[in-house]
């Protein structure tokens, strides 16, 4: 949630509001949605090129380790889904039309910030590697959070003014202030993290010794993330609101002094609800109220008790008790194993497709992930006969249908989808678990278009990321060039020489020249993060990767893991990735760049030889070359057919645009040799 203008109004009182924290030996309470939102937002991260989840890992895990120095016990908590109701969908949809514009200045080279696509996704693996407790509510987890805090008496890490509202025991911590870069000690031996704690009872004390009670009327007239009725504006320009002490913030703050010196001076919340009514029409106060007092309750204890979970493994939540979910979906959402984009689906049978750094005139990249995502929708068809009886705002009456939040050009549309309709088997649900690992994995690699025996050759955690690229491929609508191919499976070894370089025993990195390609790779990244202007194209194709890679990510996880969940947190950095493309149309060659280390170019031509069969021919087809090319390179007695990756006799083909890795010999491909003849 949020309240407009509130944060930064107690933050410019922050001597009155706040008191110092040296905070250590305690659990606290972590709103996980907002830190992972400001963790990648303020750390200096490269946010254009689609996500460097490598350092966005190292800024997460160095986050966890103050804690931990500090005697800090995390726990997280994050939100689930959209809520039953879907009384925040004209909230969602505005932050979904914000968001797409700012991606749209981040496209061309302007501020602003966007979570890259698969950033919860990391976050989850980094707590998991960590065994940082966390839990994943049904929907919006703030209330869960207070409830929890109180009961735990510990403090609340979050960046939502929401909690200035909640009436905690231990207190609020604002995200902006808790300065777990600059620990400091007590006596040299004992670890703390300085911090502010928002008081209640001081802000209170500021507006005439308010009713705290009054609190959650106040968020509301102001407006949040749940409410904003225009009929309010009409109470705000009759009533004779007192400004009180003038703001430097302006309309907001005004607006903020306005209503809470008005509220302190009523006892209850009764007699000031019954205060702005009387300046409704009153054909509208009976239904203002209804609203007003059902968003007021999301400001009361939750029935929700969390620390059932941390303690036993589960909990009940009331939300899900009259909608008839599997079991074993349940338990799923909790643990973070599903992610809430099945929840909505499930649900409501609508979700939100969200915009990336893409370019704003071409199809939204999620387009191309769309028959992965009816093979979703059509397992999730027929879950549980109550959902029936679920209000579907965004949805025809339409047997097999799907609305997707989406983007088309820099708006928003509502877009209908149809699931596919799959055997009975794969059709219930509730019985989806029972299903052998051979079945599950037939339906994942159908729908990815891959065959099996591809994946053989390629080690355990990128077998999945092996077959979307395969399937990336086979859709024209990606366009993807040789150099963007072979980039995009060049940043995947950064993963595995990552492991080699931290693994014991590896003292002699030289010879094996991880550490060395490791290296070259940082500086490569760096150097794009310096200054290198976004191709908008690459960077589309890109996105539509990533579209593929979650979309198949979320199939994997609904059907139990048929192939190991792989990890994200290494996989695809942007930075390098784009880089190595610009390197790769210029000089560099593949062959040249991994020579350093023979185990990292071995495993990338494992990973060529599995997607190369599935590549459309034309990445392969030679560009034509100017007159006076042909001449120069007649003229250096160039060998086009020299074997350069390998020993092995091979037809070889010159791919002018990707000559940063020299020559790029394809082996056995047959089929192709005739259109790679060179003249």
């Amino acid at each position: 949630m949020g309240i407009r203008g509130l944060m930064s109004f107690v933050e410019d009182h922050s001597n009155e509001f706040f008191t110092d924290l040296k905070l250590r030996d305690t659990k606290i309470i972590i709103d996980g949605y907002a830190l992972f939102h400001r963790l990648c937002f303020n750390s200096n991260l490269e946010l254009r090129y689609g996500g460097d989840y490598d350092s966005f890992t190292d800024v997460v895990q160095n986050f966890f380790e103050s804690l931990f120095a500090c005697n800090i016990h995390p726990y997280v908590v994050l939100d689930g889904g959209c809520d039953i109701s879907d009384k925040k969908l004209t909230t969602l949809k505005d932050r979904a039309r914000e968001k797409i514009q700012t991606a749209h200045s981040l496209s061309l080279g302007g501020g602003g910030c966007v979570c890259p696509l698969l950033i919860r996704e990391v976050f989850i693996q980094v707590l998991i590697k960590l065994q940082v407790c966390f839990v994943q509510c049904f929907s919006e987890a703030d209330r869960d959070i207070m409830t929890l805090a109180n009961h735990w008496n510990c403090p609340v890490l979050s960046s939502d003014s929401d909690f200035c509202i909640f009436d905690l025991k231990t207190g609020f911590c604002p995200l902006n202030s808790f300065q777990w870069r600059n620990m400091n000690t007590i006596k040299g031996t004992q670890y703390y993290i300085p911090a502010k704690c928002f008081s209640l009872d001081a802000f209170c004390r500021h507006f005439n010794n308010m009713n705290k009670a009054l609190l959650p009327l106040f968020a509301v007239l102001c407006g949040n993330d749940h409410i904003n009725l225009p009929i309010l504006e009409t109470f705000l320009s009759k009533a004779r609101l007192p400004l009180g002490a003038t703001s430097s913030k302006g309309r907001r703050h005004h607006r903020v002094l306005r209503l809470l010196n008005w509220l302190s001076h009523f006892d209850n919340p009764t007699e000031a609800l019954d205060n702005v009514l009387k300046y409704l029409p009153k054909k509208d106060r009976e239904n203002v109220k209804e609203l007003l007092c059902c968003s007021m309750e999301e400001y009361q204890q939750s029935q929700v008790k969390l620390q059932d979970f941390f303690q036993y493994g589960s909990y009940v939540c009331p939300d899900t008790l009259n909608l008839g979910l599997p079991e074993w979906v349940l338990v799923a959402l909790t643990k973070g194993q599903l992610s809430p984009f099945i929840s909505d689906a499930l649900v409501l049978r609508r979700t939100f497709l969200h915009t990336q750094v893409e370019n704003m005139q071409r199809p939204n990249a999620h387009r191309i992930s769309q028959p992965i995502r009816q093979i979703i929708y059509g397992l999730l068809l027929n879950a549980s006969p109550h959902l029936g009886n679920v209000s579907w705002n965004a949805v025809p009456p339409q047997p097999l249908a799907f609305s997707e939040v989406e983007r088309i050009n820099k708006n928003i549309k509502t877009s209908i989808i149809g699931a596919v309709e799959l055997p009975k088997d794969h059709s219930d649900l509730s019985k989806l678990t029972e299903l052998s690992l051979g079945r599950r994995q037939i339906l994942l690699l159908e729908t990815l278009k891959v065959k099996p025996t591809i994946l053989e050759p390629i080690p355990t955690s990128l077998k999945l990321p092996v077959a979307v690229s395969c399937y990336w491929l086979q859709h024209t609508e990606a366009k993807a060039k040789l150099h963007h191919l072979q980039a995009l499976l060049l940043g995947m070894l950064m993963g595995p020489l990552h492991a080699i370089i931290n693994s014991p025993g590896k003292e002699d990195l030289q010879e094996d020249g991880a550490k060395v390609l490791y290296e070259e790779f940082q500086r490569v990244k760096e150097q794009t993060r310096l200054g290198t202007r976004l191709d908008l194209d690459t960077a589309h194709i890109f996105c539509q990767w990533q579209c593929c890679l979650q979309m198949g990510v979320y199939l994997n996880q609904l059907l139990s893991t048929p192939l190991p969940e792989p990890d994200l947190t290494r996989l695809y950095c942007g930075s390098l990735v784009h880089g190595l493309c610009q390197q790769l149309l210029a000089s560099t060659s593949v062959e040249n760049l991994l020579s350093v280390c023979p185990k990292a170019k071995q495993l990338y031509q494992h990973l060529f030889n599995a997607t190369r069969s599935y590549a459309p021919a034309e990445l392969f087809l030679p560009k034509v070359k100017s007159n006076s090319k042909k001449k120069r390179q007649k003229k250096q007695g160039t060998n086009w057919s020299k074997n350069r990756m390998g020993t092995t006799s091979h037809t070889g083909c010159w791919y002018e645009g990707s000559n940063r890795f020299g020559l790029l010999m394809v082996e056995n491909l047959e089929e192709h040799t005739e259109a790679c003849q060179l003249e």
